[in-house]
């Protein structure tokens, strides 16, 4: 159903239209009625209607005039206007505006309903190009284990932030929430690669022979649904995919027991390794690498399986290869990166206190679970004060104003003898310099509406007054001053400097003898009638009324 807004100044035309035209047929709602331009600005702004059906002669703003303010501030609404012969002119100008239809007086209620319907069928088939949901929710779901695989390539490829992680296993409808992570790399072995280039020799000429790709490739898949069929059938979270022409395996853990899910991993790797074997009577070397607990991290199990695929050389094929079994156990590298940096900076800028908490959490567990030196400790708490002071200059936080002497405030480094003290001393750091950088800004915005509202009670008797005007002032832009403006006072621009100039009117018709024409130019109004008509749709009462059932005080 379409929003509509209707504005004429004749009320019998909007009446009869609102009675013999049925609305609900033609898909569309009439949210209001305007018997002004201005007020039908007001109803825009107010409804933000699809469609718009405004005469060409009203009083106080015509139609081209709400036309031409509706296309610069509501590009996509559709514009219907009434006109007449003798208006050809500004019909010329509507077509310069680009009026979506017009529609010639005197009309019947049946030749706009028909203007309506031409319209509503443009919208639908905008709509329809635009968001054609059935359409891409077919496409995306034809699509989506392309897309999944490709994420889960991406995610062993290269460490990625935590937010696009979680941002694209929800779209791609993925679950890798867990207590810890495993890969595992399946890889054909090339003797039986080698094996099956010869049977394919023998059998060119046949109807059973394939190209040599495709066969490997069938191979592969092969595996691959092999090892889909047995994790589907036990406890537990896996995702099976292929990747640089081998299967991939990412064990999901869902207890603390980390020693207990790599041993359920490895038997299960044992399990797929046999039924290759036995359905398929090819042979696969599995590399495993080693559980690590943020999913941010599972490129690093990843490299270790292809590292202990390596010591296929030496164990020989057919095997479970666990890196741990054939290396002692790395340390994982911990690495305070750009990534993290920024996610750090942002946090400290725009999250909130339980994103800082969590991503606080994360960069201390990465340190206890890497087992750096002393050393190397500090020099990662220093990188990450380092991102702390950046975020405090980026916003202009005086550090030593907030925390002290610089000085004694970096000694603490060396002071600091273990992760959960330095983390306790970081986070309250963290956490003083957020809110001091949320206080800053709201004292800022409450700073930039004082102002405004000072230039509005010095200028708002001025004709020209606006939003623009008062922006130029104060050095800032429309929009990012009327977001803040509204957050603010609760009330947009153009309502609060009507409510001022309202309450100035009503103050002068108490307390002066100034006639109702100079006291609507005395409050920034250039028509009187229109000063009329906003004080009785403010007050309920005309200001002579006003004045005379008031008194003066």
């Amino acid at each position: 159903m379409y929003k509509l807004i209707l504005a004429d100044d004749e009320e019998d035309v909007r009446e009869g239209l609102l009675q013999l035209i049925d609305w609900d047929s033609l898909g569309c709602q009439v949210s209001d009625t305007a018997e002004n331009g201005k007020e039908a600005v007001e109803l825009v702004d107010k409804h933000l209607p699809d469609i718009v059906v405004t005469d060409i002669q009203m009083p106080f703003m015509n139609g081209l005039e709400l036309s031409e303010w509706i296309r610069e501030t509501y590009p996509d609404t559709k514009i219907i206007i009434l006109t007449g012969y003798e208006e050809f002119e500004y019909a010329q100008k509507a077509i310069r505006l680009g009026i979506d239809e017009y529609l010639l007086k005197p009309f019947s209620a049946g030749e706009l309903a028909a203007v309506l319907r031409k319209v509503k069928e443009q919208m639908d088939e905008e709509r329809a190009a635009r968001e054609n949901v059935q359409l891409l929710t077919e496409h995306y779901r034809k699509n989506l284990p392309v897309l999944q695989s490709l994420f889960l390539s991406s995610l062993v490829s290269r460490r990625l932030p935590k937010q696009e992680i979680r941002e694209k296993s929800w779209h791609y409808d993925l679950d890798l929430e867990g207590t810890g992570y495993m890969i595992s790399v399946l890889r054909i072995d090339d003797a039986f690669l080698d094996q099956s280039r010869e049977t394919r020799s023998s059998l060119r000429g046949s109807s059973l022979s394939l190209r040599e790709t495709n066969d490997t490739q069938l191979q592969l898949f092969a595996v691959l649904n092999i090892a889909k069929e047995i994790v589907r059938s036990i406890p537990g979270d896996h995702q099976v995919f292929i990747h640089h022409d081998e299967v991939v395996l990412l064990s999901i853990f869902d207890s603390a027991d980390i020693e207990l899910m790599v041993g359920r991993s490895l038997d299960l790797l044992e399990e797929i390794r046999l039924s290759v074997e036995r359905y398929l009577k090819l042979t696969v070397t599995i590399g495993a690498g080693m559980a690590i607990s943020d999913i941010g991290d599972v490129s690093l199990s990843y490299q270790e399986a292809l590292r202990a695929l390596d010591y296929r050389l030496i164990l020989g094929s057919n095997k479970v290869i666990w890196i741990n079994d054939v290396e002692s156990r790395q340390i994982i590298p911990f690495v305070f990166d750009e990534v993290k940096e920024k996610e750090l900076i942002r946090c400290l800028k725009v999250g909130s206190d339980k994103e800082l908490g969590n991503l606080l959490d994360s960069l201390f567990g990465g340190l206890l679970d890497s087992r750096i030196s002393y050393q190397d400790f500090q020099v990662y708490l220093l990188m990450m004060l380092t991102a702390v002071i950046k975020a405090s200059q980026d916003v202009h936080v005086d550090m030593d104003k907030l925390f002290g002497d610089g000085a004694v405030f970096l000694g603490m480094l060396s002071k600091l003898s273990h992760a959960a003290e330095a983390k306790a001393w970081f986070a309250g750091i963290c956490m003083k310099l957020k809110h001091s950088i949320a206080s800053e800004r709201q004292t800022s915005y409450n700073k930039l509406v004082e102002e405004a509202k000072e230039y509005i009670q010095l200028h708002f008797g001025e004709s020209d007054m606006s939003i623009n005007k008062v922006c130029k002032q104060l050095h800032i832009s429309t929009g990012y001053f009327s977001n803040i403006f509204k957050k603010e006072t609760g009330m947009t621009f153009v309502n609060y400097l009507m409510g001022v100039r309202m309450e100035s009117a009503q103050q002068l018709l108490r307390t002066t003898d100034l006639k109702a024409f100079e006291i609507a130019e005395n409050v920034g109004f250039t028509d009187p009638n229109y000063f009329s008509f906003c004080f009785r749709k403010k007050f309920g009462i005309s200001p002579k009324e006003y004045r005379g059932g008031a008194g003066k005080a």
